[in-house]
């Protein structure tokens, strides 16, 4: 029941960041808002690169970043980002559609080295906070820069504030 409801959302929620991520243009990769923030293309290619982490959170009971890598390629380019978020996804997808709903309740640890980062918890509030609430939050931002650049950010939830305005 749970994970049915899980799967779904994820499946929702993966629309809205295609349509983010395709709405960020090349020519404003490089704009960050303050000196500790992102660039737009590396906020863009970490959206990208949380749904790689599917497969760690569900395929390990302890999950070590340190040891796993992935390519990401340039920041700097949006299309590589948007490939990037496309084979994430389908890793995403597999990983996710292989859970049992017992899996949900099983403990769950990410390390960097001897380090432990987060958990031990059950793997349904990692999927919920590590994983959903992470990408939401991020996207927010990204709202946000592209509003900053002069962009218009997509509709995720309804109409933006700006079709609202035009009619």
């Amino acid at each position: 029941m749970i994970l049915q409801s899980l799967i779904s959302e994820f499946e929702y929620e993966v629309e809205s960041s295609r349509k983010l991520l395709q709405a960020v243009p090349e020519k404003d990769l490089n704009y960050k808002p303050s000196p500790v923030s992102w660039t737009m293309g590396e906020l863009a290619q970490h959206i990208a690169t949380i749904y790689y982490w599917y497969v760690g959170v569900f395929s390990e009971d302890v999950y070590d970043m340190a040891i796993d890598s992935l390519e990401r390629g340039s920041a700097d380019d949006i299309k590589a980002t948007i490939e990037l978020f496309e084979r994430n996804v389908e890793k995403a997808r597999e990983a996710i559609n292989s859970l049992r709903e017992e899996d949900l309740q099983k403990q769950w640890t990410m390390k960097f080295g001897e380090k432990t980062v987060l958990g031990p918890l059950p793997r349904a509030v990692v999927v919920r906070s590590f994983l959903f609430n992470h990408v939401y939050h991020h996207r927010g931002e990204m709202v946000v820069y592209l509003r900053s650049t002069g962009n218009k950010p997509p509709g995720l939830y309804g109409p933006t504030y700006e079709d609202a305005q035009s009619n």
